[in-house]
């Protein structure tokens, strides 16, 4: 019989902070696989669970082995990481460890990378399947009938830089991989609704099973709000055009989840019966979920993932679409690859495009869209977002400082300053005409012309006390009415934001909708209106609503997939881990025409010059030989 080992505890104290209860208790359950007690098995446990909660995908061994990972201000009772080579010795000693294809607990790599096994599996088969799609290229098109789509859709203009749009829509027609990336305005979307036109002008009968999909409710209905817009100025045929769908689906809904079950009825052993498969706001999509969906794409389907990677990674584990992309790398193109693009388009690759032989054929799959058709260089937003970009701080604060610049602002917040009050009279401002509007359709549309987003959830600069203040401001000035009997289940012109899934009633998590009195009840019974992919709306009954928050403001996070007007980004006045570039980046890229930043000038700094960097295989597997 397995002796049972007790953590004591004197033992207990040593971990006290640094671990959380769910870390403590797997890191016992690792121990009991082994005949003694042994505390680098326990630490390497508990590090590895922490790690994956804190959005790694796994614990690199090589960068935390000798550090301290806490210890008393005098010096004593230092608790350290063990050296790496007995670190090694004592986990590939322990039965729950494994190497690469074990079934065990933990998998320990050949780059000392120590995984869950199920991020290991999730890891491993999504770089597999990419592999896989990047090897040669899908069907061979009619090259004269492709240059004449190729050259209707996307015509020749005075300009003479490089159209990276007709470079992606190459990439897209020849291989069964391909990753769209840019930022707000780079034509994205468009570019999407072109290159399905193009696939459709060169199939037989322009017929294809097309799917759209996005990680949110929200994130779908805009997709196929744009890609509807978008066809209205492609130059094709009504019958291409018709061909185009406009209907998006939440990644979930498409794969269709197993109720109470981590899986999904589409899989790799049931694939979705799709020849094109889009996946708008890649950014967002977690390891777990992109390696599920790209198991559910036949491998003869054309998978093409669009987003920006310079935005937040997921709030899930992994930095996917970064990953994919080796973010803060610029790959070129290989010289065959270049080769047919001028053969196909005449375009002459100069001095914009490098040529490279780097990542097993991934680098032909990839298209930065480099030119941006909303903010120039030299806008406020524009150039605001690409200093950041560049973690350039002095360069970034001075765009912010400049005054003659209107479509940005700085508001230094001061601990004795009368912030409150100044935010309240932002928050009347931005709110009111929506508050007036009964129709669902107006005011969806008055309700993203302007949003609150706040970096943390908790205090006084989060969102919480920010949506309080928000509800007493409106209420204060009879816009809302909060004291009616039936206001604890909501108020007219409330909006809210679905946290937890519920599958029955089709809402899903950071799904956003706007609280209005039910027209066939005489205005007695509030419904909770949801944007759908098909333009209509979701009528969803308050009291019935899953858990759910107020969403005057809301996180960067969940802002993911949005776009407003105007957007005040607010900072805490302390620094805190979280606080990167890529969501001071992502929150000011929220905003279409003007965004006010909040917040102290050390902490932003500090926000600016620290950027995510999420511990994974995934890049090493896709752009360097195993």
């Amino acid at each position: 019989m397995r002796k049972v080992l007790h953590f004591t505890e004197d033992e207990a104290k040593n971990y006290k902070g640094l671990f959380s209860t769910i870390d403590m208790q797997f890191a016992r359950f690792i121990v009991r696989f082994s005949t003694r007690w042994d505390p680098d098995i326990f630490l390497g446990a508990a590090l590895v669970s922490r790690a994956t909660a804190d959005g790694d995908i796994c614990l690199d061994l090589n960068s935390v082995s000798n550090s301290i990972l806490s210890e008393k201000k005098d010096g004593s009772d230092t608790l350290t990481c063990p050296p790496l080579s007995r670190w090694q010795e004592k986990l590939c000693s322990s039965p729950a460890v494994g190497r690469p294809g074990d079934k065990c607990p933990l998998i320990l790599d050949h780059r000392n990378r120590l995984y869950l096994h199920r991020y290991w599996e999730y890891e491993t088969k999504l770089s597999d399947a990419i592999k896989e799609r990047v090897k040669g290229e899908s069907l061979e098109f009619n090259s004269p009938k492709l240059k004449q789509h190729l050259k209707k859709l996307f015509p020749e203009n005075e300009d003479p830089e490089i159209n990276w749009q007709k470079v992606a829509a190459i990439i897209a027609i020849l291989k069964r991989f391909s990753v769209i990336t840019g930022g707000p305005g780079s034509g994205k979307t468009f570019t999407v609704a072109a290159i399905l036109a193009l696939m459709l002008e060169c199939t037989p009968k322009a017929k294809l099973n097309i799917y759209l999909t996005a990680p949110t409710g929200k994130a779908a209905a805009r997709l196929g709000e744009t890609i509807r817009q978008a066809k209205q100025h492609l130059n094709c045929n009504e019958q291409i055009k018709n061909a185009i769908p406009c209907e998006a689906y939440t990644i979930h809904r498409l794969l269709k989840p197993i109720a109470g079950k981590p899986y999904f009825r589409q899989n790799f052993d049931n694939p979705l019966r799709a020849d094109v498969v889009v996946v708008d706001e890649a950014s967002m999509v977690d390891l777990a979920l992109m390696s599920k969906l790209v198991q559910a794409v036949a491998s003869d389907a054309k998978l093409l993932l669009v987003g920006d990677k310079d935005q937040l990674a997921s709030v899930e584990s992994g930095s996917v679409l970064g990953d994919i992309c080796d973010r803060h790398v610029i790959h070129g193109f290989s010289r065959s690859f270049l080769e047919k693009m001028e053969h196909l388009t005449g375009l002459q690759a100069g001095a914009e495009v490098k040529m490279s032989q780097a990542g097993l054929g991934l680098q032909d799959c990839i298209c930065v869209l480099q030119k941006n058709y909303r903010f120039s260089a030299q806008s406020g937003i524009g150039g605001l977002s690409r200093t950041i970009n560049r973690g350039d701080v002095e360069a970034s604060l001075a765009l912010l400082k400049n005054t003659s610049e209107t479509s940005i602002e700085w508001h230094e917040v001061r601990a004795n300053g009368n912030l409150t009050h100044r935010l309240a009279r932002m928050i009347v401002a931005g709110y009111r005409n929506y508050l007036t509007i009964n129709d669902p359709v107006l005011a969806m549309v008055a309700f993203s012309r302007f949003k609150i987003l706040c970096a943390l959830r908790i205090g006084p600069f989060g969102v919480n006390s920010i949506n309080r203040l928000a509800e007493q401001a409106l209420s204060r000035e009879n816009l809302i009415l909060r004291d009616r009997p039936e206001s604890h289940i909501g108020y007219k012109g409330r909006p809210v934001l679905i946290t937890k899934n519920d599958y029955n009633l089709g809402l899903f998590n950071g799904d956003i909708g706007i609280t209005l009195a039910d027209p066939d009840a005489s205005g007695k019974e509030l419904l909770v209106y949801f944007p759908e992919t098909s333009g209509d709306f979701k009528r969803i009954p308050a009291h019935r609503l899953p858990e759910h928050e107020t969403a005057y403001a809301m996180t960067v996070h969940k802002s993911q997939g949005s776009e407003f007007d105007h957007v005040s980004l607010i900072l805490p006045d302390k620094d805190y881990p979280l606080l990167t570039r890529e969501l001071i980046y992502t929150g000011l890229t929220r905003a279409r025409k003007t965004v006010r930043i909040w917040g102290t000038e050390p902490v932003l700094k500090n926000a600016i010059a620290r950027k995510i960097d999420r511990t994974s295989g995934l890049r090493d597997a896709l752009w360097k030989e195993r």
